[in-house]
């Protein structure tokens, strides 16, 4: 099989890459970076943009599946930049794959798509998007997945997986954030502490793409459809939290700020940033202080039925394997 990865240099599309690899796939990244790591491991690659259509045309020919993974996340930026990446890129890539036959689609997308200002708690596929969101990311993730699940017929079979905060070794994003912020004893819980949330360790969010992509074909059960990816029971955040940061010698988060004040700084702050134009990021947003303190956490039994997805790597081997690579003995 040939495999094409967009986002090949993210946490997810490596991963997707690389598992690719290994079971003996023809694989290609396309990113907008050169990969010295894909390239090392005899990944072949191609440096394009996804707003470029005509190069993600050129990387689709003679493609079997896609696997599209790529896109810009954060919680911050200009509408534009997103809207522009996620949405556009994304209709270069189905348009793509229609010119080239290319029968296969996975795409990557969220379960921030469903998040409006509630809790979620086991909801399923059949949860709709919300009327309004956040932050622009999971607005234009959403639009993106629609279109994906639209595209699906019979020449492109098209799904959409949805793995909620993906963390192990090679993350660049959530967990070192999560660590910079607790050494400077900038980080405080917001809520109660009560919150149960859902997470993937990225070995099965990554194995998830690939039996989708197995199973996927004109008329299969996951055609057209989306599907929740975790490890398969929440767990309660704050005390998860502070457990990595204890496996890792990191000081623990022990001070709190409640929901309502974090919610009230963080709109303050969008409005500031807004008005004089700053294109940092703000420490607090009304999406994060609700990420933070809301209970989000969803049912995978579709995912288990139709994919045969099973999450092999338990939280606790997840943690003990991100604990060794940031303390510098090896990924596991």
């Amino acid at each position: 099989m040939k495999a094409l990865v967009t986002g090949g240099g993210g946490f997810v599309g490596t991963r997707i890459a690389q598992m690719l690899a290994k079971r003996g796939d023809d694989v290609l990244v396309l990113g907008r970076s050169r990969y010295p790591h894909h390239e090392a491991a005899g990944i072949a690659t191609v440096q394009a943009d996804l707003r470029d259509a005509g190069a993600v045309a050129r990387a689709c020919a003679g493609v079997d599946v896609v696997f599209h993974a790529g896109g810009l996340t954060g919680v911050w930026g200009k509408r534009k930049t997103f809207h522009d990446i996620n949405v556009g890129g994304t209709s270069n890539v189905i348009e793509a794959c229609r010119r080239n036959g290319v029968g296969r689609l996975v795409f990557t997308s969220s379960p921030s798509v469903v998040f409006g200002t509630d809790d979620i708690c086991g909801a399923d596929e059949s949860r709709p998007y919300p009327a309004r969101y956040l932050a622009v990311y999971p607005e234009t993730k959403a639009e993106a997945e629609r279109a994906v699940l639209a595209a699906n017929g019979p020449s492109l079979s098209t799904v959409a997986i949805r793995p909620h905060l993906v963390w192990g070794p090679g993350d660049s994003n959530l967990i070192p954030r999560v660590l910079a912020r607790a050494r400077a004893r900038r980080f405080l819980q917001v809520g109660d502490g009560k919150n149960l949330v859902d997470i993937t360790y990225i070995d099965n969010a990554a194995e998830a793409h690939l039996l989708a992509a197995d199973v996927l074909a004109p008329g299969s059960p996951c055609a057209g459809r989306a599907y929740f990816i975790s490890q398969g029971e929440p767990v309660s955040f704050w005390p998860w939290i502070n457990g990595v940061l204890a496996a890792v010698g990191v000081p623990q988060v022990s001070k709190a700020i409640s929901y309502k004040k974090a919610h009230r700084i963080g709109a303050t702050l969008e409005f500031v940033y807004c008005c004089l134009r700053i294109k940092k990021e703000p420490i607090m947003t009304r999406f994060v202080a609700s990420q933070l303190a809301k209970s989000h956490y969803f049912n995978i039994s579709a995912a288990r039925r139709d994919l045969g997805y099973v999450p092999r790597i338990s939280t606790e081997e997840g943690v003990r394997r991100l604990a060794a690579a940031i303390l510098g003995k090896g990924s596991g």
